[in-house]
């Protein structure tokens, strides 16, 4: 097969050059402010969003804490999202191959594996989800799946009916990675317009039932003095923060497109912390109705649609929810982490292959733990694993605006004997400031999973993980900046740089 890319002076180096990987020409850059606007709204239009404002009404906010947490979370990660895409603006490189002027040219796999690594574990929350629509609506039907006897050890948590109709979902994304991603692109416009509607059908249905939104916006929060409140705002903080630390890693490869800077910076501006704080008000009011309804918090909206009366009604909102989530699962949490795990070895895993491995890794994570109550889901997943791109966002910020000066040579991206390949293509810099911004993080971390008890380890440790993302990425910055301040290369040349303007050349794959 015949491609274009932009001119990259040869021999190219086997592993880091293909179509995907390559600069996007400045003719194909045709993103515009409506486009990135557009893209936020769809992302954050889910159930994980949803989930994330609800958990923090379970947790003892009021709708108001709760949102303005959300608000603050967002606008805060807003920061990263805007510096790291202005690189894949400017060059029309994707992620893997921005990292790669930090960590090295092989080195780069790290970061990028462990960006797959929690995608993957966003897949297996995705999946759970979808299958537990699916029996919510088959027990409906067939009572007897309730009833089915204990088949995994009483540790793990999961009951016999739930995961069969778990591992039928997850089966179900499988076929569809065997078939190719381009099998979904009808469900992502069916989601399109379903999650709006059925955003907007369960608020007005909150409104009716609680009496008006006077009742449900007067629900007081739960905690007793300022001390409490603090303690767990911050976590819920750097969890929001967490939500999208994936995304403000590998922004590049949604900004690669831009028509210009300020289209990116504008759109995501525009879209990001007002359709995450929108979405979640309706989580925030749902959820709040549920404690003047029912008595008590309902924090799981297809746990709640299960108790509706009608069979038929919570049929087709469970079928629809498990459709959306489809959707979503495939174009968000499989795409990037197969790409990653390809990139990785191009010789031997396909990227079908990368998809089967990110749905065995969603599997093995055990996701219906992560999202069983909200403190799991807030202070074990999303804080947990901001303690480890928080790092890496410090590393790759630091090494393109002070150290490089936000001067990238492009060919040398490409290239084994260029000048980002450090020793043997890694830069040992990057991944020991990575190490050291990370371990600052564990204790707390095995703390909240209950390896270690809190008064094993010292409470400074504990308090720590409170604020994962902000200590790993200030840590690793300044280690960073520390260890490569007297290593920074010559700034690259404009015949270097610019190459995503340059004529195309012939690339056979």
């Amino acid at each position: 097969m015949k491609t274009t890319l932009p001119l990259i002076p040869e021999p190219y180096a086997p592993g880091l050059t293909s179509p995907d990987l390559a600069p996007v020409p400045a003719a194909e850059r045709t993103w515009g402010i409506g486009n990135y606007a557009a893209l936020w709204i769809s992302m954050s239009l889910c159930i994980p969003t949803y989930m994330l404002a609800s958990s923090l009404i379970e947790g003892g906010m009021n709708w108001w804490q709760a949102l303005l947490t959300i608000f603050l979370g967002n606008s805060i990660v807003l920061v990263p999202m805007l510096l790291n895409g202005r690189a894949g603006a400017q060059y029309g490189i994707p992620f893997p191959v921005f990292a790669r002027a930090s960590f090295g040219v092989r080195g780069a796999n790290v970061p990028a594996l462990l960006r797959a690594i929690i995608a993957c574990g966003w897949f297996g929350i995705q999946t759970w989800i979808g299958g537990y629509a699916l029996y919510q609506m088959a027990v409906l039907w067939v009572p007897g799946l309730a009833m089915l006897p204990a088949v995994f050890p009483a540790s793990w948590g999961l009951a016999t009916g739930p995961a069969l109709l778990f591992l039928l979902f997850w089966g179900l994304n499988m076929y569809v990675v065997h078939k190719g991603v381009d099998s979904i692109r009808k469900l992502l416009v069916f989601k399109a317009f379903f999650l709006p509607l059925a955003a907007v059908a369960l608020l007005w249905w909150a409104i009716s039932a609680g009496h008006g939104l006077g009742p449900i916006l007067a629900q007081p929060s739960k905690f007793t003095n300022s001390a409490q409140f603090w303690a767990f705002f911050f976590p819920s903080l750097t969890g929001m923060v967490g939500f999208w630390a994936t995304l403000s890693l590998n922004i590049p490869d949604f900004t690669r497109y831009a028509t210009s800077q300020r289209a990116q910076q504008l759109g995501q501006a525009i879209g990001l912390p007002t359709s995450m704080t929108l979405f979640s008000f309706v989580g925030v009011v749902v959820t709040s109705a549920t404690l003047v309804i029912y008595g008590k918090t309902i924090w799981d909206p297809v746990v709640l649609a299960g108790r509706f009366d009608s069979k038929l009604l919570v049929s087709a909102a469970m079928l629809a929810v498990a459709l959306s989530t489809l959707a979503t699962n495939i174009a968000a949490n499989i795409v990037s982490p197969a790409n990653d795990f390809a990139n990785f070895s191009p010789e031997r895993i396909s990227f079908k292959t990368g998809g089967y491995i990110t749905g065995v890794i969603g599997l093995l994570i055990f996701p219906w733990k992560l999202i069983a109550d909200p403190s799991g889901y807030i202070f074990t997943w999303l804080v947990g694993y901001s303690g480890l791109l928080g790092p890496i966002g410090g590393i790759l910020i630091v090494d393109y605006y002070i150290i490089r000066q936000q001067q990238l040579d492009v060919p040398d991206l490409y290239r084994y004997e260029g000048r980002y390949g450090y020793r043997n293509g890694v830069n040992g810099a990057a991944l020991l400031a990575l190490v050291v911004g990370i371990a600052p993080n564990v204790p707390g971390f095995l703390t909240a999973i209950g390896v270690f008890d809190k008064g094993a380890v010292w409470p400074a440790l504990v308090g720590l993980y409170n604020y994962a993302w902000f200590v790993g990425f200030g840590v690793s910055s300044v280690v960073y900046w520390l260890l490569m301040r007297g290593q920074a290369t010559a700034p690259a040349t404009a015949a270097t740089v610019v190459v995503a303007a340059t004529p195309a050349a012939t690339f056979a794959q």
